[in-house]
């Protein structure tokens, strides 16, 4: 059984979205889900959904070891960033190297790093006219969305769209793709892994 914690911030639709792609699966189980924000919605919808969910400030996520440890007793195969906002420490990155990815409403390496986020990436992309974006599914290292890149979805702007416009499309795109990539990712890590023996 291939275990996945999920972090998430807020409304928790992609969380929400990731148990329920897995809910009948009996190869795969979100078995927790990790928040810094004890008003998070996802909280509400896990809670429906029956599955574990842990709240931590931010000195138990950078200051101690207290999260990783939490990490290392859920032995997570994938950790899944789904709308979470603060930075992965270091420590915990080194102890599950290649096994964080993280999904951003943007085509990488453009609108990507510190402060860009939900609608700030889709107001950027607006202003500049840009005529096409899209999502980035991507590995998590030190530094804000450089990560190697796993998936790219785009999708057209057109000139009358607003920002709010472009987050219902990129919202689109996120549901169709985020739960079958990493579906991807685990099977991918699950054949090297049989290579590997």
């Amino acid at each position: 059984m291939k275990r996945i914690v999920i972090f998430a911030s807020g409304g928790g639709t992609n969380a929400e979205n990731l148990i329920r792609f897995f809910q009948n699966d009996a190869n795969v189980a979100v078995i927790q889900v990790l928040t810094n924000n004890p008003r998070a919605k996802v909280l509400e919808r896990c809670k429906i959904l029956n599955v574990k969910t842990l709240t931590f400030n931010r000195e138990a996520f950078s200051k101690t070891n207290d999260v990783l440890n939490i990490l290392k007793t859920s032995k997570p195969d994938l950790i899944v960033l789904a709308g979470f906002l603060w930075k992965i420490p270091e420590f915990i990155l080194a102890e599950f190297s290649n096994k964080v990815i993280n999904v951003h409403p943007a085509l990488l390496p453009k609108y990507g790093g510190k402060g860009m986020y939900g609608m700030h990436v889709h107001e950027a992309v607006v202003k500049a006219k840009e005529t096409e974006t899209g999502i980035t599914i991507h590995y998590v290292n030190e530094h804000y969305d450089e990560g190697a890149i796993i998936f790219q979805a785009k999708c057209d702007v057109n000139s009358d769209d607003s920002a709010a416009d472009v987050a219902i499309k990129i919202h689109e795109l996120e549901m169709k793709y985020f739960p079958k990539v990493v579906n991807d990712v685990l099977k991918k890590s699950s054949s090297e892994e049989i290579s590997k023996n």
